[in-house]
């Protein structure tokens, strides 16, 4: 019977470790050696301090957090560049009085993403999310800090996906 309890340890040792399987809960097929995220400078008609940093660091710890590549300052084999293009607030719903009950802050931001290994996977596209809050709140404070929290996550993981993931 004790035979029987090391082959059994040995028999699950081996599946478990004799296989590699190549699984990803976030999709990236392929994960660079580096990175290199350059400053997204603020172009859009209305500049909201400080967005482009923010923007900048979320995207640059997206991929270190999601990816195995590590981030340079130059020679990255993968590059992310651009531009923010937009920063809009708009009113969304309107009251029975006329008035706007919500208001939405967009922010799109244009990428050019360079692949220095596979040219075909090269692109220049602009990403663009929105968050809607209450028109008798300010764009302040906790509102603009949950606002940019939520847009810039999207805003990040869509570009990571459209660049090293399979979606």
């Amino acid at each position: 019977m004790n035979s029987f309890k090391y082959i059994f340890i040995v028999a699950i040792c081996l599946v478990c470790f004799g296989c590699k399987v190549n699984y990803s809960f976030t999709g990236i097929t392929e994960t660079p050696e580096t990175f290199q995220v350059n400053f997204f400078q603020n172009n859009a008609d209305l500049v909201e301090p400080g967005l482009d940093q923010l923007f900048t660091n979320a995207l640059q710890d997206l991929i270190v957090n999601q990816t195995s590549a590590q981030l340079v300052t130059s020679g990255g084999e993968v590059i992310y560049e651009g531009e923010i293009v937009e920063y809009r607030i708009a009113p969304m719903t309107a009251t029975a009085q006329n008035t706007a009950a919500q208001n939405r802050l967009t922010i799109g931001v244009r990428v050019r993403y360079i692949n220095t290994k596979d040219e075909e996977k090269d692109f220049e596209r602009t990403f663009s999310f929105f968050y809607d809050y209450g028109a008798s709140e300010q764009l302040t404070g906790g509102v603009r800090d949950t606002a940019f929290d939520e847009i810039l996550e999207r805003l990040t993981q869509d570009i990571l996906n459209a660049s090293l993931a399979d979606w």
